[in-house]
């Protein structure tokens, strides 16, 4: 089941904004807390913002937020294929039929995917500890991919993932098209060029 597309906000009078969030681990994709998770508004208040896109709760990295309906939308929309690269630390080890699997495009329950770039990793050196710590268990070795997708859908990345059998332990958002989380930890945001 696919969720609903994001609808565009107006653009606010005066500049376009757009702001680089690295959101926490457990943080909602949305200013208002929502009675057991908090909001973005707890980082930072910014009346007039909204993001392009969402990042789920249990994923850390960067989200987009924006005043422009109309960069909103084309940051967000499917059809634009901006592209979404993400690390993701998974159960198991990745053999190459899984990773090619994973770039040629695999079969969800809302249709298949398009092609991904994926390549197993080393764990990435610039990476943050992670609050609450991801379980480990000495029996089931653990790797790290890196996948450069051009879609959004819903945990699309964890689905991917797991449809070959590497189940998601941890997913962090490095880049969308051009901006990414260099130099930007936890919590923190700065504005970028639109």
């Amino acid at each position: 089941m696919s969720r609903p597309r994001p609808r565009p906000r107006a653009a606010k009078s005066g500049p376009t904004r757009l702001i680089a969030f690295n959101k926490p681990m457990d943080v909602l994709s949305q200013f208002t807390d929502d009675g057991h998770w908090p909001g973005l508004k707890r980082h930072f208040d910014m009346p007039g913002l909204y993001p392009a896109g969402r990042l789920d709760r249990d994923s850390e990295g960067l989200l987009l937020l924006t005043n422009d309906g109309q960069l909103q939308a084309r940051i967000t929309s499917p059809r634009s294929q901006t592209p979404k690269t993400y690390f993701a630390m998974v159960e198991g080890v990745p053999d190459e039929a899984a990773l090619e699997a994973l770039r040629r495009g695999v079969m969800l329950n809302d249709g298949p995917t398009r092609p991904a770039e994926a390549t197993q990793i080393d764990a990435p050196g610039w990476l943050w500890p992670r609050d609450p710590p991801v379980r480990f268990r000495k029996s089931v070795p653990d790797a790290w991919l890196r996948l450069t997708i051009t879609e959004g859908r819903n945990r699309q990345v964890r689905r991917m993932c797991a449809a070959v059998d590497l189940p998601v332990l941890r997913l962090v958002r490095w880049s969308v098209g051009p901006h990414d989380l260099a130099g930007l930890e936890p919590g923190a945001w700065r504005d970028v060029t639109p």
